[in-house]
């Protein structure tokens, strides 16, 4: 029975969208949460996380992990807003939205047309 439960959720969840049509408002504007060409980060991942500060506060207390962050990314590849889901604290948090604001992203495209889109992203602090 969990077995068929999962799929059916899988099926709407994956199947039941259209990419076109589901959009999130924002002050005043349409987010819509997927695209046909989702915003990647210009220099991919890794230029975004040159840009993550590794707080003092969390190296010296150890503190490693991800901090998840949702980005609204405009038409323009600008970063309108972002939005920690799921953080670790010790300053981390603040450093991941940090370095998701100051990033330039290729805005997402549907139907070969620029639009807004809201992106998650996971940002890891790791300690060597």
């Amino acid at each position: 029975m969990k077995k068929i439960l999962i799929v059916a959720f899988l099926f709407v969840a994956f199947n039941g969208l259209n990419a076109a049509n589901v959009s999130f408002s924002n002050d005043g504007g349409q987010y819509h949460a997927t695209a046909e060409k989702m915003p990647a980060p210009i220099g991919g991942l890794a230029a975004l996380y040159k840009k993550v500060h590794y707080p003092d506060i969390a190296i010296k207390s150890r503190v490693e992990g991800k901090v998840y962050v949702m980005a609204l990314v405009n038409e323009n590849g600008g970063v309108d807003d972002v939005k920690v889901l799921k953080g670790i604290g010790a300053g981390c948090d603040e450093a991941a939205v940090a370095a998701v604001k100051s990033t330039k992203f290729t805005p997402g495209q549907i139907k070969g047309k620029n639009v807004k889109v809201k992106v998650a992203l996971p940002i890891i602090f790791r300690l060597k």
